[in-house]
């Protein structure tokens, strides 16, 4: 009789939901403030809005979630450190330098995961899915990889144009780009999945 009862499933999916509304507004809030507060108010007025919109939105993932996931917790440490400098020395290279560190790091520590014999995605997302090893390594090298063309992406772009046009392709670009990235990840997922 339980597999008829309408309550025995749905429990799980509105919690599924919300969480990932959550995590997702975590990501993109303080984007939105920062293009908001420098299309409004300049670059460094932005800058100021972005660290405040990135402790708000960690803060908001603790209470709402529990915890705080460790990719949004290490940007916006970085956030904080490179808004700092940006504010500090009324220099927008900082902000704009953080990405490429950012997704630097991110590729320098799964690169050496995979050196040292581990996926370190597999510790990240273990609860999330279960995959093979090989899957793993797959997995967490394209990502390693993903990560390297980002930092040399938004190194191209920060370089190349206006503040207010890397500000946009930052909020408006990255994001799509990495939502296309993950969702081409799916077949990967589905074959190595462990049954």
């Amino acid at each position: 009789m339980a597999e008829n009862d309408p309550h025995s499933a749905t429990p799980a999916e509105p919690e599924f939901d919300r969480k990932q509304v959550i995590k997702l507004l975590v990501e993109l809030g303080p984007l939105v403030v920062f293009f908001v507060g420098n299309a409004r108010f300049g670059i460094f007025a932005g800058t100021g809005a972005f660290m405040v919109a990135t402790l708000v939105a960690l803060a908001v993932s603790r209470a709402l979630l529990g915890r705080i996931p460790t990719m949004p917790l290490v940007s916006g440490v970085f956030v904080l450190v490179f808004g700092g400098l940006t504010l500090w020395l009324q220099d927008d290279q900082f902000i704009k330098l953080k990405p490429t560190i950012v997704n630097g790091l991110f590729a320098a520590i799964l690169f050496g995961g995979l050196a040292a014999g581990k996926s370190l995605l597999k510790v990240v997302f273990d609860d999330v899915f279960r995959l093979t090893e090989d899957g793993w390594r797959q997995l967490t090298l394209r990502w390693a990889l993903f990560f390297v063309f980002l930092a040399v992406l938004n190194e191209i772009v920060w370089r190349s144009s206006s503040t207010d046009f890397w500000v946009s392709f930052k909020v408006f670009g990255i994001m799509p780009i990495t939502m296309v990235f993950a969702i081409a990840q799916v077949g990967l997922l589905k074959r190595h999945e462990l049954r």
